[in-house]
């Protein structure tokens, strides 16, 4: 019984100082981004490593709507994505390798983002199908090309139900694909990617623009005050 108690007593010691010695995340280095103060983002059609042709669009869409609620002018997508077709660019290949100087010269953005889906849509994975969002992504001083500021969000769902037998998993995972095809499951996972990447008020988490009324009072900027 003795050395029951103490060895108990030993794994309460070794999970007490494990949790004791948990740091909190270094703090985000927002000095280029203080520095810089952007006004308007400049949103370039998304590259894209997954092979759903649907998401690059899905995602740009919803990218506007969190950064002007962040506080940013954001030019209109369709009108920037029409100025590159104009000039024999459609690929978001080569919309991403237009230098910056001819950027700032066509639209006189304060900052450019990029963005990369990593993944996107339905898999199927023998006994389950999952839908996946994963998305990154990187401001860039459009003047000076120095990263204001960096990101990655994911959004996802899994088939799982709870089926106790192989044959109930299996017709589950199958069903819940088709499902989340037809209904383009994708594109409301798109909107969920879009809204935690451009979260506020959180670790590494992008700051308030200026035409929010709460510019320069990001949570994390004060946390220590």
């Amino acid at each position: 019984m003795k050395n029951s108690l103490k060895f108990i007593a030993a794994i309460f010691l070794v999970v007490f100082f494990t949790g004791c010695s948990i740091k909190e995340p270094e703090p985000y280095d927002y000095s280029e981004f203080l520095q810089k103060r952007p006004h308007s983002i400049l949103v370039l059609m998304p590259t894209n490593d997954s092979t759903e042709i649907s998401g690059p669009a899905a995602v740009l869409a919803n990218a506007v709507a969190p950064l002007s609620e962040a506080g940013y002018y954001v030019f209109p997508v369709a009108l920037v994505n029409d100025t590159f077709k104009l000039n024999g660019i459609t690929e978001p290949s080569e919309i991403a390798a237009v230098p910056l100087n001819k950027l700032d010269k066509i639209f006189h953005a304060d900052s450019v983002l990029y963005i990369n889906i990593k993944d996107y849509g339905t898999s199927y994975a023998v006994i389950s199908s999952s839908t996946k969002v994963v998305l990154e992504a990187k401001l860039i001083d459009i003047k000076s090309g120095a990263t204001l500021w960096q990101g990655s969000a994911m959004a996802a769902e899994d088939s799982s139900s709870g089926q106790s037998s192989l044959l109930g998993m299996l017709v589950s995972a199958v069903i819940s694909q088709v499902a989340n095809t037809i209904s383009d499951r994708s594109y409301d996972l798109a909107v969920m990617a879009d809204a935690y990447l451009f979260s506020r008020d959180c670790h590494n988490c992008i700051l308030y623009g200026p035409y929010s009324p709460y510019y320069g009072k990001d949570a994390q900027l004060h946390k220590d005050r």
